[in-house]
C-alpha cells in the first residue's frame, strides 16, 4: 500500500513557517507511516528542520520563495499561483504526487486557486467549506461555511451528500443524523429552496438518515451529525458561534480573576477547570475544509499555532485514508440511480 502522502504550504499563516513545521512534528508522532511534501521558503525552513531528524527523515522540502500574502486578491494570487508556495502544493496534489494539501494562507486564494487547480468531482457543481464543530455528546459537521452566499435547493442536496460521506469516513458515524438549518423546525417554516432541498433528500438515498429542520441553537444539541445550510447562513453561524466561545472564556476568567473568591474557587477546582479549558480550546478543532473537489483541501486557521496546525494535518491524513473522494463519487453514481428512477 503507498504511502499517504501531504503537501505542505510552509509559508501560509502568521506564524508561518515556524508553527508549520512545529506542527507537522506534534502530526508525525500520531502520524509516523505519512510522508509530507513541504513548500517553502528552504532558508527558513532547514534551520528548524535541523533538530527534527525523525520528521526529516519521512519529509521532502521544494524550495519556494514566494508566497501568496494574506491581503492578497483572489484573481492576483491566480495569476502568479505557479511560482507560489501554495500554488505548487495544489499542483501536487492535481498531478496525483500528494493525496491532500494543507495550508494556513489567505482563505479566497487556496479556494479559487484549488477549484482552478484541482476541479470539481463530476456531479457536484459547487464545492462547499465544511467544519467540525464540538457538541453536548459529540462532534457535527457542518456545511457550507461560506464558499457558496447564494444556493439552490439541489445544490443543498450535494451538501448533505458532501456531509453524510464525510461524517461516515472521517469521523465514523455510519448513520449520521442530517438535518437542515432552517428558521424554525415546523415543515412550513423557511425558505422555498430549503423544503424543496427537504423534499430531494428524502427522495434520495439518504432519506433514513434525514431528521427534519435544524434551529441555530440546536445544531451543538448532540441530536444532529450533519448541518446543512447555504454559506452565507452558515458563515455567520460560525462566526456567532466563535464569538460566543471567546465571550464564555472571557467571562470564565473575568470571575476567576476580579477577586479573592474566584481565585480560591479556581485553585479549588483547578482540575475541573483545566479540562474545561480542554474542552473549548479551538485547536483542537481547527482545519476547515473544501469538500467536493478531486483532491483533499484543508485549510488551518492563519493565527493558530503548532498544535492548531498538528489537528489540520491529522484532518487531512484522516480524509486521504479513509478513501473519501472515491466514497463521493460512488455516491454520486446512486444519486443519478434514484434521481432516473
Amino acid at each position: 500500500m503507498a504511502k499517504t502522502t501531504i503537501a505542505i504550504d510552509a509559508m501560509g499563516g502568521n506564524n508561518a513557517p515556524k508553527s508549520v513545521i512545529m506542527g507537522l512534528d506534534h502530526s508525525f508522532i500520531r502520524h509516523p507511516e505519512v510522508h509530507f511534501i513541504i513548500f517553502g521558503d528552504e532558508s527558513k525552513i532547514i534551520p528548524l528542520m535541523e533538530n527534527r531528524k525523525e520528521l526529516t527523515s519521512v519529509s521532502s522540502i521544494v524550495g519556494v520563495k514566494d508566497y501568496i500574502k494574506d491581503d492578497e486578491k483572489a484573481s492576483k494570487a491566480l495569476r502568479r499561483s505557479e511560482s507560489t508556495s501554495m500554488g505548487k502544493a495544489i499542483k501536487c496534489v492535481a498531478s496525483g504526487e500528494a493525496d491532500a494539501i494543507v495550508s494556513g494562507g489567505n482563505s479566497g486564494a487556496l479556494m479559487a486557486l484549488s477549484i482552478f487547480g484541482l476541479k470539481r468531482i463530476p456531479g457536484i457543481n459547487r464545492p462547499a467549506m465544511a467544519a467540525v464543530m464540538p457538541t453536548k455528546v459529540g462532534e457535527v459537521v457542518a456545511l457550507d461555511l461560506g464558499a457558496n452566499v447564494e444556493c439552490s435547493s439541489q445544490n443543498l442536496l450535494e451538501f448533505s451528500l458532501l456531509g453524510i460521506v464525510f461524517s461516515q469516513k472521517v469521523l465514523g458515524k455510519l448513520q449520521p443524523r442530517l438535518g437542515l438549518l432552517n428558521v424554525g423546525e415546523e415543515e412550513n417554516k423557511g425558505k422555498q429552496i430549503i423544503h424543496e432541498a427537504a423534499n430531494y433528500v428524502l427522495s434520495s438515498q439518504f432519506s433514513s438518515f434525514f431528521k427534519g429542520y435544524v434551529e441555530g441553537n440546536r445544531i451543538i444539541s448532540g441530536d444532529y451529525d450533519v448541518v446543512v445550510c447555504d454559506g452565507f447562513s452558515g458563515n455567520i453561524m460560525l462566526k456567532t458561534a466563535e464569538g460566543t466561545a471567546d465571550l464564555c472564556t472571557y467571562y470564565i476568567r473575568e470571575v476567576l480573576t476580579s477577586n479573592l473568591f474566584g481565585k480560591i474557587a479556581y485553585l479549588l477546582g483547578r482540575t475541573s477547570f483545566a479540562a474545561l479549558k480542554d474542552k473549548l480550546d479551538p485547536r483542537k478543532h481547527n482545519g476547515a475544509v473544501l469538500l467536493g473537489l478531486n483532491g483533499i483541501v484543508v485549510k488551518s486557521h492563519g493565527s493558530t499555532d503548532s498544535l492548531g496546525f498538528a489537528h489540520a494535518v491529522d484532518l487531512a491524513i484522516d480524509m486521504a485514508e479513509g478513501d473519501y473522494n472515491s466514497a463521493i463519487s460512488k455516491e454520486i453514481e446512486k444519486l443519478k440511480l434514484s434521481s432516473n428512477n
